[in-house]
């Protein structure tokens, strides 16, 4: 799984649940490598069994050939039947096994055992459930019962945020909120859809009906790159304001500017123009079935279609229209190209290489000298002889 890992895991409490029958889940905020912030359930049945299989990993470090070596947290087994006091009271125990886990030596703590199980899944995102069924009860963990732990591992802070209007939800996973209401961000989704937490509620609000407490803007928005990163549609959408743009499956674009609140602006040929974010996939990127979950919940709504929007700020927060997008965005394309052209049209240097000519005077050999008559007669042949008398 490359470099990736978790830094941190917290617990913030348990849910009661009531379908497809009656029993609980743990709350997890999982912290990873580049900083995203993910909220996870699962069952203490799940969670024995993981700590089963990665014993059964490592041998040694769980003590198994010599309980000296023993490294891996102790996790006691769930009891023949779970209610909500042995939930509740677990939870200590819980926040110490995290925080053993994720301090434990590279090779486990970053094993894909331990990277898997803490990954988000399909029903993290929308939990199954029944309409006709009572609805999940929230109990999360007080600050206080954490503070002995999170103070050695650094705690996750969570961002609070003011409600600018009135928002009611439409699914059970999601939270209604009222003008004014302060929320705290468990998770901010690139879809635009962000976990939000209200005393002992929980649920999906739209980011655009929240704003952050010490200014209108975003001090987590990145600025625009007209360089522009490839994407591909996933989902066909039909332009509804003239500032967004109409895309098919399956066409390729580039989004040249990433928003908190899920629409993004992206860049067809020299046309540009919002589009949401849930219904794009990173050229090359393998299909996520977490992702394809959320595209299913529906688009968030935009902040300029809400009404009566009601903010602390005196200062509206600054928007770039599509005309400086689109203006921007040829001159880069526009230098781009020209850029190629003059490389293209650069003469390339040719470096001739000339071979060292050979010496025209070169040293001729010595002539000998014509030998004697005399030397003649006393050492060659009688013909040779013969023909000088």
């Amino acid at each position: 799984m490359g470099d990736m890992y978790i830094r941190h895991i917290e617990l913030l409490g348990f849910e009661k649940r009531f379908f497809p029958s009656q029993h609980y889940v743990y709350m997890f905020l999982v912290k990873w490598h580049d900083l995203t912030e993910k909220l996870v359930y699962r069952k203490f049945t799940e969670i024995y069994e993981f700590h089963k299989a990665l014993k059964e990993m490592f041998p040694i470090e769980s003590g198994d050939i010599s309980i000296e070596n023993r490294i891996i947290p102790h996790l006691p087994a769930p009891k023949w039947f779970d209610g909500h006091r042995s939930t509740q009271n677990r939870q200590g125990t819980l926040t110490e096994y995290c925080y053993s886990l994720v301090n434990l030596p590279c090779k486990i703590s970053r094993c894909p055992h331990v990277l898997t199980f803490f990954k988000v899944r399909p029903d993290d995102l929308n939990p199954p459930t029944d309409s006709l069924i009572k609805t999940p009860e929230t109990f999360l963990l007080p600050k206080d019962s954490k503070q002995n732990v999170t103070d050695i591992t650094g705690p996750i802070i969570l961002q609070t945020y003011r409600a600018i209007s009135d928002y009611e939800k439409n699914s059970k996973s999601e939270m209604a909120i009222k003008t004014g209401d302060l929320v705290d961000i468990v998770e901010k989704s690139e879809s635009g859809w962000w976990f939000c937490q209200l005393k002992n509620k929980r649920g999906w609000v739209p980011a655009a009906y929240l704003e952050p407490m010490d200014g209108p803007e975003e001090s987590e928005e990145q600025d625009p790159n007209y360089a522009g990163e490839l994407y591909v549609v996933r989902k066909s959408y039909t332009a509804i304001e003239e500032d967004e743009m109409s895309l098919k499956e399956g066409d390729a674009i580039e989004v040249i500017h990433k928003l908190l609140d899920g629409w993004w602006v992206v860049r067809k040929d020299e046309t540009t123009g919002y589009y949401p974010s849930m219904y794009l996939q990173k050229s090359g990127e393998e299909n996520n079935p977490a992702k394809n979950q959320m595209r299913n919940k529906g688009v968030p709504p935009r902040r300029s279609t809400i009404r009566n929007a009601k903010s602390i700020h005196n200062q509206s927060r600054k928007q770039i229209s599509q005309e400086i997008y689109r203006r921007n965005s040829k001159k880069y394309i526009q230098s781009r190209q020209n850029l190629k052209d003059s490389l293209l049209n650069k003469p390339s240097t040719i470096i001739e290489i000339k071979e060292p000519r050979e010496s025209k005077s070169k040293a001729q050999p010595a002539i000998p000298p014509r030998p004697s008559k005399a030397l003649i007669l006393n050492r060659c042949t009688e013909s040779t002889k013969n023909k000088i008398n």
